[in-house]
């Protein structure tokens, strides 16, 4: 009954859905594992900034990347800006508003600098013009912000362009390091709260959304539904195909079986 699965259309079927099962399930894996990481990532988002904060000096050092564990933990540190260092991070939004990161470097006490990211401000009317950005507190400073790792092009997929001075692509004190006269601390912090408070400033980067978990356990499950309505389908087709073979050798039989009358018709 099932011999027509050896035919070259049953077979080419067969693999077929042999090759898209293991993909769509093994699709589905991945992005749970994106939904893992994302809930480990927001988990570490809420228990960081929970956290009271630290002195910089205690959890940063020179020339080092930012831990893991350390990312969005609070810090406090206390320096004076180095304004004539400052740069603006190119292509940054914040509510759908195009614009720049104000960068400037925070001169602590032994002189070794942390890049602190004083906020947004929106593009100017032309590519040509310099945006308004308020200047930065003179004198000494007490700066509690979130750390934030340092960009790098394979994380980030900010890509390099030539820019004019004063002009970054990424945040990065491994990549400023040598257009800066200080030794700079591995990562950067996002300025949340400032002593003395300028009256005007850039306006501050909103606290990271610990909630969201986006679409990735939906997708999961999409890919293993697909996975296995491929295979309900398959199955179907091979019980209907073989129902219909059924009905018509069935058919064969009666005819075969039912006795031939030689007597001539009476008329």
């Amino acid at each position: 009954m099932y011999r027509f699965l050896l035919t070259p259309r049953w077979i080419a079927m067969a693999l077929l859905v042999l090759v898209l099962v293991p993909i769509m399930v093994e699709l589905g894996f991945w992005q749970f594992h994106r939904h893992e990481h994302k809930v480990a990532h927001n988990d570490l988002i809420s228990a960081n900034i929970e956290r009271k904060p630290v002195p910089a000096q205690d959890v940063l050092a020179v020339g080092r990347k930012l831990p893991g564990d350390l990312q969005w933990r609070r810090v406090t540190v206390t320096g004076r800006y180095d304004t004539e260092h400052e740069m603006l991070a190119r292509n940054r939004s914040q509510d759908g508003v195009p614009g720049f990161y104000v960068v400037t470097p925070l001169i602590t006490a032994d002189g070794r600098a942390l890049l602190v990211d004083r906020g947004w401000v929106k593009n100017p009317p032309t590519a040509t013009d310099r945006p308004e950005v308020p200047p930065a507190p003179s004198g000494q400073v007490t700066v509690t912000g979130r750390l934030r790792p340092d960009e790098t092009r394979k994380d980030s997929g900010i890509r390099d362009l030539a820019l004019p001075d004063g002009l970054v692509m990424r945040i990065s004190g491994f990549e400023l390091a040598a257009k800066l006269p200080h030794p700079i601390f591995g990562g950067y912090v996002e300025l949340t709260e400032q002593t003395p408070m300028a009256a005007k400033a850039p306006a501050l980067i909103p606290e990271p959304d610990d909630e969201d978990l986006g679409p990735h356990l939906a997708y999961a499950v999409q890919w293993w539904i697909f996975a296995f309505a491929l295979v309900a389908m398959f199955v179907k087709l091979v019980r209907s195909e073989a129902k219909e073979l059924e009905t018509e050798l069935a058919a064969l039989d009666q005819e075969t079986s039912a006795p031939a009358s030689d007597e001539p018709a009476k008329v």
